[in-house]
């Protein structure tokens, strides 16, 4: 068995309609299907690469544990779509919780609704396919 892809990410979140909210018209992910508590989006490369279920009004642990880190998203391949997109998250006082550089990455991390983490991220290289060391080269600081 070989995984050719990342296929989908399912978030369990807290307030279907404010996630459904900042997953659409905050993140640009198009809703394809919505119903019995459950939201589908997609940005149109495979039939569903986000899910979200509702599961009430259970917050998150603030300690840090095992399980899930951050989803990343890739945005685009140019500074000009990373400035963009900071704008877009200031704009809509989305919670940003760092930015880096990661050599063949750029990446800002910010928080959903419910706490979790994401990076929306910009490719600058594609040298990590003649060496693949390169995706863990220290991480800088970024600033936009």
């Amino acid at each position: 068995m070989k995984i050719k892809e990342l296929g989908h990410v399912v978030l369990y979140v807290t307030n279907l309609e404010r996630s459904m909210n900042f997953y659409k018209n905050i993140l640009g992910f198009n809703l394809i299907s919505f119903s019995n508590g459950m939201a589908a989006f997609s940005s149109g490369r495979t039939h569903h690469e986000l899910l979200l279920i509702y599961i009430g009004n259970k917050p998150k642990s603030n300690k840090l544990e095992a399980g899930l880190y951050h989803i990343g998203f890739k945005i685009g391949d140019t500074l000009k779509e990373l400035k963009d997109a900071l704008k877009i998250l200031e704009k809509n006082n989305v919670e940003i919780v760092g930015m880096a550089d990661h050599t063949v990455t750029k990446s800002i991390y910010i928080k959903d609704p419910d706490g979790n983490e994401l990076e929306l991220y910009i490719d600058t290289t594609d040298e990590w396919k003649k060496n693949p060391k390169l995706i863990l080269n220290p991480t800088k600081p970024l600033e936009l």
